[in-house]
């Protein structure tokens, strides 16, 4: 129960990250990939902060950190850049659809096994979510579909390399700082102004500092408990989780669909677990 729990508090991090860039950007003055940059850079802050506190090395070297910072830096950027042409609807089924399947290719893979149930499961889970997501949505353009399938490949790349980090802070920090260099490297090549107004940069900071720097912490440090297909199902309860929090603080309806969806994901979930 109290590894569930922890799972539990996770997935509701990952959502309010979705709610705290909705707001951040929701003035019109913040553009996403300044929010997104703001974002990691005061995650790594606060993560090596906490990391010097604690009298553990930074984890800047090797193979695994190449693959996590790399793979974060892939699903920061892409999930920023798709973001600008996407509905969230669409974008939100890509993108947790594309880190189930990247899971799901690489257990396969590694010929661990994938029981029955967690296929129906998942498979279950997705339809929820398109039932969910899609209804309204216009058609995604083709770049940025393709800019979220690499951010789904990249946060699926990430939750996996999780699984073998013997420090869960230390290697947190050291994904957030690599990845930090590379998004200023991207704002660099980036054509066009960007800014970011007083209030999108506190949502950015909290995002920045709780719910993605601790939030992906917690991750890390719970995810070598966890099958890596259980890992990638439970992602599938996120954007369910991100409607209820715009509900609570931005105003959005309740509706039948979302009961009735929301009812199919869970389901789907509770399924694989079986």
């Amino acid at each position: 129960m109290k590894l569930a729990s922890l799972v539990a508090l996770t997935m509701v991090a990952f959502a309010a990250n979705s709610v705290l860039n909705r707001l951040g950007v929701a003035d019109g003055m913040t553009d996403p990939v300044s929010f997104a940059a703001l974002r990691l850079f005061s995650g790594a802050l606060a993560l090596t902060a906490l990391v010097l506190a604690s009298r553990r090395s930074l984890s800047l070297w090797g193979r695994s950190r190449a693959i996590g910072a790399g793979s974060l830096a892939v699903y920061m950027i892409g999930f920023s850049l798709a973001y600008l042409t996407l509905d969230a609807g669409v974008g939100a089924l890509i993108l947790f659809g594309g880190v189930q399947i990247t899971i799901f290719v690489v257990v396969m893979m590694r010929g661990e096994p994938l029981p029955r149930a967690r296929w129906q499961g998942a498979g279950l889970a997705m339809i929820g979510l398109a039932y969910l997501l899609l209804p309204g949505a216009a058609a995604p353009d083709f770049g940025g579909a393709l800019l979220m399938g690499a951010a789904a490949i990249g946060w699926g790349v990430y939750t996996l390399v999780g699984r073998t980090e013997p420090d869960a802070l230390a290697a947190t920090a050291g994904n957030f700082i690599i990845a930090t260099l590379a998004m200023g490297a991207c704002l660099l090549l980036l054509p066009g102004a960007h800014q970011i107004s007083p209030s999108g940069a506190v949502y950015a900071v909290i995002s920045g500092v709780v719910t993605s720097a601790m939030g992906y912490a917690l991750w890390y440090r719970l995810l070598p408990q966890l099958e890596a297909s259980i890992a990638g199902i439970a992602q599938l309860t996120v954007p369910v989780i991100a409607l209820v929090g715009g509900m609570l603080f931005l105003g959005e309806a309740v509706t039948l669909s979302f009961v009735l969806a929301s009812a199919l994901v869970l389901g789907g979930v509770a399924w694989s677990l079986r």
